[in-house]
């Protein structure tokens, strides 16, 4: 697969720490569709709330586990004989989010669901980007929640600490770009070993996971990067010019 290289127009963002302890506010959703939902829905409403106003959105979710754990509390009901709630069942797909969002903002636009194991925030900002640009007149907004799987599925190779990210694309609101590189390894072999060496002492600072990477770059706008999966994903922040 040959490099990627594209750029976002980022007019909002906000997130959500897995290491909060307080809930988040989700109060534009109706209490008893509120008490229904998991840690991982409230945390992405919340990031998704603070980045719209009230005109129609189109919305890219991602998630590597998704709703995991609410389906394994599913299955080990079902393993133990007892009945399981059609209300539990319908919020433990991975789009569930979306689906209560568009509800709550009385909102029919278009809503994507990604999941690409640990390059899933990086895929996310690629179908975001291409997603715009076909319309780019018209705000989508990226939406990014996950939370660890159960300890029933055993050690998670590079698995997510939580938390939640969201980003609003649109240039004419846009107070800076989010610029997104990805380097196969096997044509950094091939370089000069000149190249390679500059290469390697301009680095950006690398992060465990993607999410982590893509908020550090939002939060400083210094460069950072995540390698994994044969490939090295690199971001930087670019302020709109004045």
């Amino acid at each position: 697969m040959p490099d990627l290289h594209w750029t976002i127009p980022v007019a909002r963002w906000s997130s959500w720490p897995a290491a909060a302890s307080a809930a988040p506010d989700i109060g534009f959703i109706e209490p008893i569709v509120r008490r229904r939902l998991s840690t991982l829905s409230r945390v992405a409403l919340k990031v998704a709330h603070d980045c719209v106003a009230h005109n129609a959105t189109r919305v890219v979710f991602a998630s590597r586990h998704g709703e995991l754990r609410r389906t394994t509390d599913i299955l080990r009901a079902i393993s133990a004989g007892e009945p399981v709630s059609p209300t539990a069942f319908s919020l433990s797909v991975l789009n569930a989010m979306t689906g209560v969002f568009g509800i709550a903002r009385g909102d029919r636009s278009a809503a994507s669901a990604i999941s690409a194991g640990a390059e899933t925030l990086g895929y996310a900002l690629l179908e975001a980007h291409a997603q715009y640009a076909t319309q780019p007149d018209s705000p989508l907004l990226l939406v990014y929640a996950d939370e660890p799987a159960d300890p029933a599925y055993g050690t998670i190779e590079d698995e997510v600490p939580g938390g939640a990210i969201a980003i609003l694309l649109g240039s004419k609101t846009a107070t800076g770009a989010l610029e997104c590189i990805v380097s196969r390894e096997s044509s950094r072999e091939s370089a000069p070993e000149s190249e390679a060496t500059a290469s390697e002492a301009a680095s950006p600072t690398r992060f465990a996971t993607q999410s982590q990477a893509v908020q550090h770059c939002l939060e400083t706008g210094l460069s950072a990067a995540w390698q994994g999966a044969g490939a090295i994903w690199h971001w930087s922040w670019h302020d709109r010019a004045a």
